[in-house]
């Protein structure tokens, strides 16, 4: 069973591009270790973002989870990261952390307006507009919408050896 809209302590500030890997994390052993991550700032209606944000994942997940689990994080990524460009006509702020139980990507806009899954629409002409969310509550081990100050957080997990 999928669990949905569990809240998280993490914070997203700034517009700061980061990229931290699993060496960040095995230097030192002095306990105050962060977990690997990858923030982006995105562009308003910045499309070009979609396929640069799936590379940036590819290589933070490079030796992450059971063979296509970071495939599966790259699509439903790409999904929540369209979303947020091309219905919003904001700025947004994704932040994918690697930690112990797994995957956890969040894309924050900056619309309070909440997104819902809905059947894809015949009326989009080419049959490929609405099926993003479904495939994020198919694929994904849970998934939410959260309010974040002026906006919202919309969210996925995946646990790296689940198949």
């Amino acid at each position: 069973m999928k669990r949905q809209a569990r809240g998280s302590g993490s914070t997203i500030a700034g517009s700061s591009t980061a990229t931290r890997t699993g060496e960040d994390e095995a230097d030192g052993g002095d306990g105050g270790a962060r977990a690997p991550q990858l923030r982006r700032r995105l562009g308003r209606a910045d499309l070009r973002a979609v396929p640069e944000t799936r590379r940036a994942l590819r290589e933070l997940l490079r030796h992450w989870g059971k063979p296509g689990r970071s495939d599966i994080a790259e699509l439903l990524t790409s999904e929540l990261v369209t979303n947020a460009l091309v219905h919003t006509d904001h700025d947004a702020v994704l932040t994918a952390t690697v930690g112990p139980d797994g995957l956890r990507v969040e894309v924050r806009d900056f619309v309070a307006r909440r997104p819902h899954p809905r059947p894809p629409s015949a009326a989009a002409g080419d049959g490929t507009h609405g099926r993003g969310l479904l495939l994020v509550q198919s694929l994904a081990d849970a998934w939410g919408v959260r309010a974040h100050g002026v906006g919202k957080v919309v969210w996925f997990e995946l646990a790296a050896g689940a198949a």
